[in-house]
């Protein structure tokens, strides 16, 4: 039986939106609330999908990659002594189960959902296809991508540069638990100055770890602007979207 939300039509963009489609990357972390730990906090959940509901009424088209970290994270088993591989795909497992709190949290905001995922589990999501995924997005459904990408040794921050460039979005979000990107640490450096602007080539060249450097070339290769900016602050998603200079901007200059 379809759910009621299947029969809404797609909301019209908002005149002024920057980003009509884009790919959201969420932390597992993230899903702990400010003092982190493990598991899901039930009010940040409820926070994150109020403020998705808000973008998605405005008119654009959301993906969403989840990490698994508040769970298992499969570098953290790999050095404990696990095969990697296995590891990994117990990592894999982890963003399958934030990626279905997360549909119920925006189905419970009146956003209908779709759960996407690299690996078959078809009692609980749709394996991915790209181009069911778009037709998704365009009957206005916010498409959650879990699973990563499938593949042991790649993170889900590649899996998102994947999911953006394979869905055509025009920008690639990462949410993170500060401002933007610093020069140092700003949890250890209270001198730590932050970049509003910086290049692919720059972040490469420092090694900067807000992202993986995989998932950042191939965002170079293609062109595709990442957005990093602090989740916790409400409105922030879709002050991005409107265009606001906000966080940091990698992009080529």
């Amino acid at each position: 039986m379809p759910r009621p939300t299947d029969s809404l039509p797609p909301a019209v963009p908002t005149s002024g939106l920057k980003y009509r489609r884009i790919v959201l990357k969420i932390s597992g972390e993230a899903l702990c609330g400010v003092d982190g730990g493990f598991g899901i906090k039930p009010e940040t959940l409820k926070a994150v999908a109020a403020e998705l509901a808000e973008l998605h009424v405005m008119g654009v088209q959301i993906g969403i990659v989840v990490g698994g970290g508040n769970i298992f994270r499969g570098l953290k088993g790999a050095s404990a002594g696990m095969d990697r591989s296995q590891s990994d795909y117990m990592g894999m497992l982890a963003t399958v189960i934030n990626a279905l709190a997360l549909q119920d949290a925006l189905e419970k905001a009146g956003v209908p959902t779709r759960v996407m995922t690299a690996i078959e589990i078809r009692q609980v999501a749709e394996p991915y296809i790209r181009r069911r995924a778009m037709r998704h997005l365009d009957k206005g459904n916010v498409v959650i991508f879990a699973a990563g990408t499938g593949n042991p040794f790649f993170s889900t921050d590649t899996a998102a540069a994947l999911r953006a460039m394979e869905i055509q979005a025009e920008a690639l979000f990462k949410a993170t638990k500060v401002e933007g990107i610093y020069d140092r640490d700003p949890q250890r450096h209270d001198d730590a100055q932050m970049f509003t602007r910086l290049s692919y080539d720059r972040f490469l060249v420092d090694r900067i770890g807000v992202m993986d450097s995989t998932a950042v070339t191939l965002c170079r290769e293609n062109k595709l602007p990442i957005r990093v900016f602090k989740l916790t602050n409400h409105g922030n998603i879709k002050r991005v979207c409107m265009g606001e200079n906000l966080g940091t901007v990698v992009e080529a200059f």
